[in-house]
């Protein structure tokens, strides 16, 4: 889909306030609101905009504790994968997971309360997914940066 400025502006808008209202928004971006719901309508049809959410914080919930976990795959099969793909989607912690190139098949970002609550994460369930053969695992020390919006 090709975006003009305004399009652009509305979408950078969103990105920070998806609460604004189709007045604000229009008012924001120098038009009137029919079009301007005209134009976010449009975006939410070609699946641009995929979701409004809200941005909790992590902290405040007790998820500190931000980890990194590449894993090593036992065999690379389409099979493989899809078993993995699978376990991996229906677990909570697991905020994101990445399919790479290189010698770390996966890598998973987790949100967890503590070190305990990571030992207990390994042991009691990505140690027992028989298609992981290696798991390297970093904890982060400190947030410096975390963006939602998407540089446009």
């Amino acid at each position: 889909m090709k975006l003009d400025q305004t399009q652009l502006r509305i979408l950078s808008l969103l990105q920070k306030d998806s609460t604004l209202s189709t007045q604000a928004l229009a008012d924001k971006v120098g038009m009137s609101p029919s079009p301007c719901w005209r134009r976010v309508k449009e975006m939410e049809e070609a699946g641009l905009i995929r979701a409004y959410v809200a941005l909790v914080d992590r902290q405040k919930l007790g998820l500190g504790t931000c980890v990194w976990v590449r894993v090593k795959l036992k065999q690379h099969s389409a099979d493989v994968l899809d078993r993995f793909e699978q376990v991996v989607k229906g677990c909570d912690e697991v905020v994101e997971c990445y399919e790479l190139l290189g010698e770390t098949d996966c890598l998973l970002k987790l949100y967890l309360p503590s070190l305990e609550a990571l030992s207990a994460f390994m042991h009691n369930f990505l140690l027992k997914i028989p298609e992981i053969d290696v798991t390297h695992s970093s904890v982060a020390l400190r947030e410096i940066k975390n963006e939602t919006a998407l540089p446009l």
